[in-house]
């Protein structure tokens, strides 16, 4: 079984596009890690916002397909904030920092939870052009954990990342879903005790969605009908919240798609900024449009408003 991190695309990845810190805040502990790939040119980026167990890098397949396309693509990694408004400003100064305006932003789990929280906390000077949520939830409270949520930050580091592999399938998967559980093994492993302890906070800390907020924003949820740690309540609730976004299924995927099914979620991705095509919001370089198109439809891959069996 082959293992991502050694593979010939990680290692290019690696190689070719550089991790930036930057730090935004007065705390200089608080340090924003990213990769900014594609035509600078591009003011209306897609910014991808990582699960509870994944870095920056767990986007690379994403950053070297659609960046290869024309795409601008932006892939981070949290500093430790301990409250949703904490990270809200935050995110706000680093955007700034970037001089980006709008921004469409992709957000996988604990990143769409945030993603949400954000276009919520700038709705009236908009910063969220659109949104994608991969696996992702409306309401904190369906973990059931909100009363430990004040208690992570004094727990050691091998108890929480043993909270977060409960969450990670335990049932059996065919080899390419296998390899990318190992690689959020591994970069679960490379996060230190503050970094999961905040996520972990910001995960289950008492919070919902204010819908009449943000609704909008064009949204496309995305999601997987096979074992996930979303249960059916949660994703029908984002249905609830969201009747008018576009639905994006894949049969097969698990928790981390964007890794083991990434062809078709990045096909999914490029339909859903297709929409954006000739404003100023378009995240592709306008003299890639022909080939980027003629790939989608290659894909013939189907997104929806209506829900499917």
């Amino acid at each position: 079984m082959g293992e991502i991190k050694v593979s010939p695309d990680y290692n290019w990845f690696r190689s070719t596009v550089p991790l930036k810190k930057i730090i935004v805040d007065d705390d200089d502990s608080k340090v924003w890690s990213l990769y900014d790939a594609g035509p600078r040119s591009i003011r209306c980026p897609l910014i991808f916002l990582p699960p509870v167990s994944g870095t920056a890098d767990v986007f690379f397949r994403q950053i070297l397909a659609l960046t290869g396309w024309g795409y601008r693509v932006i892939a981070l990694q949290y500093p430790v904030y301990w409250d949703h408004l904490e990270f809200c400003d935050g995110f706000r100064k680093l955007l700034d920092h970037l001089q980006l305006d709008k921004v469409h932003l992709f957000g996988a789990s604990l990143g769409g939870f945030l993603a949400q929280k954000f276009a919520e906390y700038t709705h009236k000077s908009p910063r969220v052009h659109s949104l994608i949520l991969c696996n992702s939830f409306s309401d904190t409270s369906i973990f059931n954990q909100t009363w430990t949520a004040n208690s992570f930050w004094l727990m050691p580091a091998f108890m929480l990342k043993k909270i977060v592999l409960g969450n990670f399938s335990s049932g059996p998967v065919d080899p390419v879903m296998a390899d990318a559980i190992d690689f959020m093994v591994d970069r679960l492993e490379s996060l230190g005790q503050s970094e999961l302890a905040s996520r972990l906070t910001l995960n289950c800390q008492n919070s919902y969605v204010e819908p009449h907020k943000i609704r909008d924003i064009p949204v496309t949820i995305m999601d997987v009908f096979d074992q996930s740690a979303l249960s059916t309540e949660a994703k029908e609730e984002m249905y609830k919240l969201y009747p008018n976004a576009r639905r994006a299924h894949l049969k097969t995927g698990g928790n981390f798609p964007y890794l083991c099914r990434s062809a078709e979620v990045n096909l999914y991705v490029q339909i859903h900024l297709l929409q954006f095509r000739g404003t100023k919001y378009a995240a592709i370089d306008p003299s890639m449009v022909s080939a980027e198109e003629l790939e989608v439809q290659k894909g013939g891959l189907n997104v929806s408003g209506q829900d499917e069996p």
